[in-house]
């Protein structure tokens, strides 16, 4: 079968920036700013559909791959790709920690070590460091990438499933899901650490991205649009709403039977559903490319979006000092607020279209040769 490379979804970039824009506001602990992302108004974030869109674009690319060179040369290029992740993970890890340790001696927190996870890394480093490997010492902000390496682990098989069996593969994924809701399945976090997205639910969202890319990619049906799917999503996305008013305190607070089935660490069955709506929704009613996306503010958000794993680790470092300047001006923090998140929302957008300068060097020759 031969396979062609689909055109760029412009929408898919300019979702993936304000998903980043969206967790750096989320990881700042913002008060004015929040208001402005999903996460305020619903049970699902940015974290679920980075999670669903990461598993939709590399299962069509490993599909294409395959296709065209075999899955010995899909595999082969997957691996390359975890192995980048995982040392991205490590190198943010240093920095991270570097940072932390550094910021420790010089500013009045003597417990920003120990409340940030990090002091079994200065306390046992011989035992912090192998955990570290393994992905299991999650501390502050080092949780999201070892969840990616670890449904990357799962795509080859997932797929190769998917071509032996159909759609009946995704029996092994919804089987695993639904084990970890009922049981309880979550590898162990080390060091006073836990792991915030458990790896067993979580895999579920992603290959079903997987699922979904494969599916578009070989010339499935498209997406359906009943009536009664959009009552059903209005419907998950009015209860989604009620919870999220419950916890600011505007009406009566969940019952736990209901922040159980909201819980984001498991990804419990609401959340899931929540965030699926979104997806859905998004996919049906916004079309791939149109007029405005072309406007200088989505243009923006594409060019950041078209680099976000790097995007995002610079997001990490900046969020962590803005909620850190926060906690030691806490009098100040309201104005702080309105300095500093908009400084690093520019920040990201500026180091993204460093990025993409630098991944074009045809075009600077181009431009040395025209002014010569």
């Amino acid at each position: 079968m031969t396979l062609k490379r689909p055109p760029r979804d412009v929408r898919m970039d300019v979702l993936r920036g304000w998903m980043q824009v969206s967790i750096f506001i989320s990881h700042a602990y913002t008060v004015v700013f929040f208001w402005g992302i999903h996460a305020a108004w619903g049970i699902s974030d940015s974290s679920e559909q980075f999670v669903l869109l990461s598993g939709l674009a590399l299962g069509s690319v490993f599909t294409l791959k395959r296709a065209r060179d075999g899955f010995r040369s899909a595999a082969s290029d997957l691996l390359g790709r975890i192995r980048r992740l995982y040392l991205t993970h490590l190198v943010v890890f240093v920095l991270f920690a570097a940072m932390v340790f550094w910021v420790q001696m010089r500013v009045p927190l003597p417990e920003l070590v120990q409340e940030t996870g990090w002091a079994w890394l200065a306390q046992d480093p011989l035992r912090a460091v192998p955990a570290t490997l393994a992905l299991l010492y999650q501390p502050t902000f080092m949780d999201i990438l070892p969840l990616f390496v670890f449904c990357m682990l799962l795509l080859a098989p997932f797929l190769w499933l998917l071509d032996r069996f159909g759609d009946r593969a995704l029996l092994a994924p919804i089987g695993l899901y639904a084990a970890t809701q009922i049981f309880g399945l979550a590898p162990p976090g080390l060091g006073g650490t836990h792991i915030t997205f458990d790896p067993f639910a979580w895999q579920l969202l992603f290959l079903l991205g997987a699922w979904v890319g494969r599916r578009a990619l070989l010339g499935g049906p498209p997406l359906p649009r009943h009536p009664a799917l959009f009552g059903l999503a209005a419907a998950v996305l009015a209860v989604g709403l009620w919870v999220k008013a419950g916890h600011h305190g505007w009406i009566a607070a969940p019952t736990a039977l209901m922040e159980t089935l909201a819980d984001k660490g498991t990804l419990g069955p609401l959340r899931l559903a929540h965030a699926l709506v979104l997806a859905w929704l998004v996919a049906v009613l916004v079309p791939r490319d149109a007029p405005w996306m072309h406007g200088l503010v989505p243009r923006v958000l594409a060019t950041i979006g078209q680099h976000s794993l790097h995007v995002f680790c610079l997001g990490l470092f900046l969020s962590w000092g803005v909620s850190l300047a926060f906690e030691m001006f806490p009098a100040r923090a309201w104005w702080l607020e309105l300095v500093l998140i908009p400084a690093g929302i520019l920040a990201l957008a500026a180091f993204a279209f460093w990025l993409d300068w630098r991944r074009v060097p045809a075009r600077h020759a181009i431009s040395g040769s025209a002014g010569s």
